[in-house]
């Protein structure tokens, strides 16, 4: 885990806020990224949280940008599952320019879900999930250079 990662699991919910609404939406991704889902944010929870994520049920994403597609790589041992679409439109957050991850007609476990992300340093994308329209968590991506 970086340090880029590692300071946003103490970041409070108003500044992972404020740094995705202070970014542009950067280029739509390719290849795999490391996942961290940010739970409890600002609590001494969240790094704990965090690590159990990733052991037991999400690792990270596999982006496709020439198709618009990623999968999400799921459960210990990284099963490549549960495809969403890619593409560029407004954010729910603050209407401004995002990457939008959007599971409504690919995938039935997933189908009420939309992902946000927007990059915040260099090969780091910090996420918002919506479950319909209301949020749930925030989470990072890394890809290694």
């Amino acid at each position: 885990m970086s340090e880029t990662i590692k300071q946003l699991l103490t970041k409070s919910q108003a500044e992972l806020d404020a740094l995705f609404s202070a970014k542009e939406a950067g280029p739509i991704p390719n290849g795999p990224a490391d996942g961290t889902a940010i739970v409890a944010p600002g609590t001494n929870f969240s790094d704990e949280i965090a690590k159990l994520v990733n052991i037991f049920a999400w690792q990270g994403k596999v982006f496709d940008a020439a198709s618009g597609t990623l999968r999400n790589r799921i459960l210990p041992f990284g099963l490549n599952a549960i495809v969403a679409k890619v593409y560029k439109a407004p954010s729910w957050l603050d209407q401004k320019e995002c990457i939008v991850l959007d599971y409504s007609e690919t995938s039935m476990v997933a189908q009420w879900i939309r992902d946000e992300i927007r990059l915040i340093a260099p090969n780091v994308y910090l996420g918002k999930v919506y479950w319909n329209k209301s949020r749930l968590i925030d989470f990072a991506l890394e890809f290694k250079s």
